[in-house]
């Protein structure tokens, strides 16, 4: 019963006003809609930029007054937008708690943090606060097609992934062990290797198989210079797996969002999760339920 009525919530249409902010907001395929669109895209790389430079000692320096100006206009208008997708959807949970609603939020919190942390000894904590305006730029994702499928694809593949990364860790571990074993007491009697604990030791294959080497460990023996080669050479195998595993789930979503190409679609976006790609004559989400 209470499903019902929850279903029920959900399927009351939006009113007219907060219909017609929805359209401009969530549809592209209306005049207002690219003009929206087109402004925030701006207002973002306007931001990135002004936050960017700001970070340039000089440029803080002898422009501090107006990136400050420049900076809470844009919050402002962020803030205007992220009021205005919660009040345009049918469920405005659903909204706030969604990557891009996190996003949007990260994207004004710091800049009103700052009004209330103004003590000196945490303007350090306000600066690194300050830096999260750059999630800005994740509100790009949402204009780019090719980026919805690059989520699904690395969603679809995340359990290979994770399994994958597993079978490294543990490959870093064992290896970490046996340099330790053949380093460690070379290490301990004054050589030069590093390989002084199996932690340092495993820090040491991570780097190496991932082929950063930064070289401030090194095996000093020949059995340690043996094992070193051998994971050198496990490290340009591994690093090609995760990409194949994305690039095959890529290749799906390629093929996914051709079929869906060649079936009319519809631009219009659902009143409840705002998403678009339904048949033009979907009475239901194919991704809520929602009624259209």
């Amino acid at each position: 019963m209470l499903r019902e009525e929850t279903r029920a919530s959900k399927d009351i249409p939006l009113s007219p006003w907060r219909k017609r902010i929805h359209t401009v907001i969530f549809e592209a395929d209306t005049p207002a809609g690219k003009l929206f669109d087109i402004l925030l895209l701006i207002a973002i790389a306007i931001s990135t930029v002004a936050v960017m430079l700001e970070s340039v000692k000089e440029i803080n320096r002898d422009w501090k007054y107006e990136l400050r100006v420049l900076e809470w206009v844009i919050t402002v208008f962020f803030t205007l937008e992220y009021i205005a997708r919660i009040i345009s959807v049918q469920n405005p949970l659903k909204y706030i708690f969604s990557f891009y609603g996190i996003i949007d939020l990260l994207s004004i919190l710091p800049t009103f943090a700052g009004m209330f942390i103004a003590d000196a000894s945490t303007l350090r904590v306000i600066r690194v606060i300050r830096l999260l305006r750059i999630f800005r730029i994740f509100k790009l994702g949402r204009y780019i097609r090719e980026a919805e499928m690059l989520r699904k694809a690395l969603s679809a593949s995340r359990w290979k992934i994770i399994v994958f990364f597993g079978v490294i860790i543990s490959i870093c571990i064992i290896i970490g062990t046996l340099m330790y074993i053949i380093e460690g007491d070379h290490s301990r009697e004054g050589g030069n290797g590093g390989f002084t604990s199996i932690p340092r030791s495993i820090y040491w294959a991570i780097v190496t198989m991932t082929t950063v080497g930064y070289g401030d460990i090194s095996p000093t023996t020949p059995l340690g210079q043996t094992l070193s080669s051998f994971i050198m050479l496990l490290g340009y195998a591994i690093l090609a797996v995760p990409t194949g595993i994305v690039s095959v789930e890529f290749g799906t979503e390629i093929k996914n969002r051709t079929v869906q190409n060649i079936h009319d679609v519809s631009g219009k976006a659902c009143d409840n999760c705002s998403k678009e790609g339904h048949d033009t004559d979907a009475l239901y989400c194919k991704y809520c339920g929602g009624t259209l």
